[in-house]
């Protein structure tokens, strides 16, 4: 399975989302981007599920001279998360890359404050989020904002992306509530191959999709106050609990 671009795969995601909910109730629900790949992705999950978007900014940490391959992450003002297994293997220790944190700490503020222009961060507590990128290789970024999301205690957390690595997909699945994946390849070398056309997502595409999204808010945000049960983790009584969605191969997405 190979996505024709950002937008066609958000709304495939968005088409297994709806078919995964069924008929649980999306009120009260966030869809989180992480940028910039992840913006136009979710900004089709967004429009579809007729709830908010947003941005979490969460910057990677690669390796000294390899700087495309992540060994860590940050998100908002929490510690780094390291692959440990990475650091024994390139015999690299955290306070060598004290300076590389710093660094990635201060062009995470930068974005925030680009991307937001004043907004302060949406409220997580008590609402489902989900959380979109455009795929997933080592999964470090995304367990960063995954770990940054639970500590301000949402209901529900789930990770949604069009196309991921099997080991990424091991490791979210101990970090969301819920793991939804398109195309879970064997064979994975990077998430750009997966799409016919992967053009880098620009920080004013960024911001005129957050700006296009906010202005039909109101238009959403209408019907669902109509509907039923808050959580769609909780629906028909149901406490929360972690599944995953499963693909064509028969296997977790």
């Amino acid at each position: 399975m190979r996505f024709h671009d950002h937008r066609q795969a958000g709304q495939e995601l968005a088409l297994r989302l709806l078919e995964w909910a069924g008929d649980r109730d999306f009120t009260d629900t966030l869809v989180l981007a992480l940028p910039r790949g992840g913006v136009p992705v979710a900004a089709e999950v967004a429009r579809a599920l007729k709830v908010p978007l947003d941005v979490l900014v969460a910057r990677r940490i690669g390796a000294p001279g390899r700087p495309e391959a992540g060994i860590g992450a940050i998100a908002g003002d929490d510690p780094p998360v390291y692959d440990q297994r990475s650091l024994a293997l390139l015999g690299l220790t955290e306070d060598r890359l004290a300076a590389d944190v710093s660094r990635e700490r201060a062009e995470l503020h930068r974005r925030e404050d680009l991307y937001r222009g004043g907004r302060p961060a949406p409220r997580v507590d008590g609402r489902t989020v989900i959380v979109v990128d455009d795929g997933l290789a080592t999964g470090v970024t995304a367990r960063a904002a995954l770990r940054h999301l639970r500590r301000q205690e949402p209901v529900r957390l789930i990770l949604a992306v069009p196309v991921c690595s099997p080991q990424a997909a091991a490791t979210m699945r101990e970090e969301a509530d819920d793991l939804i994946c398109l195309h879970q390849p064997r064979s994975f070398r990077a998430v750009g191959e997966w799409y016919e056309e992967f053009a880098q997502v620009s920080d004013e595409e960024v911001i005129s999709t957050l700006r296009a999204s906010e202005a039909s808010a109101p238009a959403r945000s209408a019907p669902s106050a109509q509907r039923g049960p808050a959580h769609p983790g909780r629906a028909h009584g149901s406490p929360a609990h972690r599944s995953q969605a499963h693909g064509s191969e028969g296997t977790a997405r």
